[in-house]
């Protein structure tokens, strides 16, 4: 499993799950959908747009990744998860083909969600992309919009070094003649949307560029302004395909995100007094977003309960952190995760200090003895440290 192992459960190309779209006599051509790319803010983006389809009176499949909690989190109608028994049920059946053909956790997980789309009828389903965009998995789907939320230098061990390498990979969701949604500019990557949608016969859209008031949300932080702009370009869209979506439905979808499609991690209020946040931003531009969020929070000291993943290049992300913070270093409870002494002592080379834990429990447990009431902790570094806390 990629979200456990990391870089040796990748597959970087689509053989395997066009083979298992045809065992399973295509699924994914029996809905419509919006899918949705980019480095950070795609899950985000994609739980807005189920929400506020579902206020619309659609029946909306949700395909996310990764969970935080239960793997039924990342297939949802209507943010119902799938049941445990369609889950063993659908193994069972496909089990001597998953074998023979030897297919990796995230293939099977994108067959389960077509295949089960497709037998619940739903109206339309938000399939966001797992890694990268071209090569990804759900990247057989022929949408009603695509949309790339922004680029950042994240899994550049797979995707490539520089701005424009990355976007080009995000870019291969782009279809032939199917308008594609930008949600952020970057000088580095416009040449490169632009160039790919004027071969595609694509529309470009430009969400950033948009001057309609943005609506409100129950998803807090400044950097989910972004996202709402895009969600917003893609209504549009949609209304103009026919789509009865009214700004009543938009309206209500966004302030009702959490309720409507379970979506917990971002910018999440744990307790009050003292206040603990966490937030499953874990790259440069995702934490550079969260923190400069950080700083606008009240607070007399700040406590931070940190982890990360070893394949993690921490070296670009620990400049961000504030150095007047007490950190807790730990270890998410996964193979992946970076040994808490690791960190601390990488760490200390940016000024940061603190103690080591060697669990994001007993991290947590440290913090909040030490904390007073009118102190805030912070929790966070990985979507794997967020999922031990909510």
């Amino acid at each position: 499993m990629y979200q456990r192992v990391g870089q040796a459960a990748y597959k970087a190309n689509l053989d395997n799950t066009h083979k298992l779209a045809a065992h399973l006599k295509h699924p994914e051509n029996s809905f419509k959908t919006i899918h949705v790319a980019g480095t950070n803010g795609k899950g985000s983006t994609s739980h807005m747009l189920a929400s506020v389809l579902q206020e619309a009176g659609y029946k909306v499949g949700l395909y996310t990744s990764p969970h935080l909690k239960d793997f039924r989190e990342r297939i949802k109608i209507n943010g119902e998860m799938i049941s445990k028994r369609t889950v063993s049920g659908f193994i069972t059946k496909h089990k001597s083909f998953f074998e023979a053909n030897e297919l990796s956790f995230f293939e099977m997980t994108v067959g389960l969600a077509f295949d089960y789309f497709r037998n619940k009828k739903v109206d339309i389903a938000i399939i966001e992309v797992g890694l990268g965009g071209r090569l990804d998995s759900t990247n057989i789907i022929s949408p009603e919009v695509s949309v790339i939320t922004n680029i950042g230098l994240d899994h550049t061990q797979f995707l490539g070094t520089t701005l424009a390498e990355i976007a080009a990979e995000k870019a291969g969701i782009i279809k032939e003649g199917v308008p594609v949604v930008i949600g952020e500019y970057h000088e580095e990557t416009a040449a490169v949307f632009e160039k790919i949608a004027t071969a595609k016969n694509s529309k470009l859209h430009k969400a950033f560029q948009s001057k309609g008031a943005l609506l409100p949300s129950d998803l807090k932080g400044d950097y989910q302004k972004s996202n709402i702009r895009t969600v917003q370009t893609v209504v549009k869209l949609l209304q103009q395909k026919s789509f009865n979506v009214g700004i009543q439905h938009v309206a209500k979808g966004l302030q009702n995100v959490v309720e409507n499609t379970g979506l917990q991690g971002r910018w999440q209020t744990l307790q009050q007094s003292p206040k603990i946040l966490c937030d499953t931003a874990h790259n440069k531009e995702g934490l550079a977003f969260v923190l400069r969020q950080l700083q606008q929070e009240k607070f007399e000291n700040l406590h931070i309960v940190l982890g990360m993943v070893s394949d993690k290049a921490v070296e670009t992300v620990l400049p961000l952190f504030p150095k007047n913070a007490t950190y807790y270093f730990c270890k998410p409870t996964i193979a992946r995760g970076m040994e808490a002494t690791e960190l601390k002592q990488q760490a200390e080379n940016f000024g940061l200090n603190g103690v080591a834990f060697p669990t994001v429990k007993k991290a947590l447990q440290a913090a909040k003895k030490r904390a007073r009431p009118t102190d805030l902790i912070f929790v966070g570094g990985s979507t794997f440290v967020v999922a031990e806390v909510v």
